[in-house]
């Protein structure tokens, strides 16, 4: 069993047989229940159902979702084989990834599921906006944190309304990292990562999958840009599949969904500047959890207000 690196939530390892991987052992997040297995199981059964490459939940040999070690979930899942990229390679990995969302929304439009976890919080922009501003207006501390926390809520104050939207089955978390291709070409193998599984609207569904593929420098980059090609590129291919299942309303908002989901994102990486205890960091590269998340923070800042400058030209595409 060896880990694998690129999360920054849960500790992954792959369970090998003969040299060959054969399942991914976790060891959950304190964020996560071990009911979140309950719902993973059900609604990757529903996706094979409907013809979707998907991990599975392994069972214990007494049947049990997961066990219990320190008061910490763990579980087993299938092996997928594919690649995962730490940002979009190509335009014709951008439309692969669409297609492969326009699938799983699709194929999950008439699942029947109530979950029996969910995550509180999720996408509160208002409640993360509060938890920096308490921290910003707290004295003393770092002044470089609070200057990055008070530039993170300047911006925030110019975010556009977001309105009244349905909440529909997504994945929670379709950073393009989480999302599997072939290694020869680009396509779409599946969607990994499946704790975040849950209702929410596409505003913030896509938005921040967007977030995630149109910045092609990664989150770890305190200078990005916005690449409205790959935008593009990926939404055409999405609405290629999903057709007139989702409305011209929900497509702008998708817009909306993206800028705030960045500055949201800056936000939770400025409070972790200032509390060191959520997200993992990367001390190859980094002096510390803080020095990690204040680039992470200026990152998203960053990107929220190139999506700003570009809003007009990315609604164009939404509604075209």
């Amino acid at each position: 069993m060896a880990p694998l690196t690129g999360g920054l939530i849960n500790a992954t390892f792959a369970v090998r047989l003969g040299g060959a991987p054969i399942a991914v052992v976790q060891r959950l997040h304190p964020v996560f229940a071990g009911e979140v297995n309950l719902d993973l199981e059900r609604v990757t059964a529903h996706l094979a159902e409907r013809g979707l490459v998907t991990p599975r939940l392994v069972r214990t040999r007494a049947g049990a979702p997961w066990i219990t070690v320190d008061e910490r979930p763990w579980r087993a899942l299938t092996w997928v084989d594919g690649v995962a990229y730490p940002a979009v390679p190509s335009l014709a990995h951008a439309a692969a990834g669409g297609e492969l969302v326009g699938r799983f929304h699709r194929a999950v439009a008439d699942l029947d599921h109530d979950y029996a976890f969910t995550r509180a919080g999720v996408h509160d922009t208002a409640a993360h906006l509060a938890r920096l501003r308490t921290r910003v207006d707290t004295p003393g501390g770092d002044p470089g944190a609070r200057d990055l926390g008070a530039r993170v809520l300047a911006a925030a104050a110019g975010l556009p309304p977001m309105p009244d939207l349905p909440r529909r089955h997504g994945h929670g978390d379709l950073k393009i990292s989480n999302l599997l291709f072939r290694a020869d070409a680009p396509v779409g193998v599946c969607l990994v990562d499946l704790d975040t599984l849950g209702r929410q609207t596409l505003a913030f569904e896509l938005g921040d999958a967007m977030r995630s593929w149109c910045n092609p420098r990664g989150e770890d980059a305190g200078a990005v840009g916005f690449d409205l090609a790959i935008f593009e590129a990926a939404l055409a291919a999405w609405r290629d599949v999903v057709g007139d299942r989702v409305s011209a309303d929900e497509r702008a908002a998708v817009v909306v969904g993206l800028e705030t989901v960045c500055l949201e994102l800056a936000a939770r990486f400025a409070v972790d500047v200032f509390d060191d205890s959520y997200f993992g960091w990367d001390p190859g590269r980094f002096p510390s959890r803080r020095a990690h998340n204040a680039v992470r923070a200026e990152g998203q800042l960053a990107l929220g207000l190139a999506v700003r400058a570009a809003r007009a030209e990315a609604l164009a595409v939404v509604l075209a």
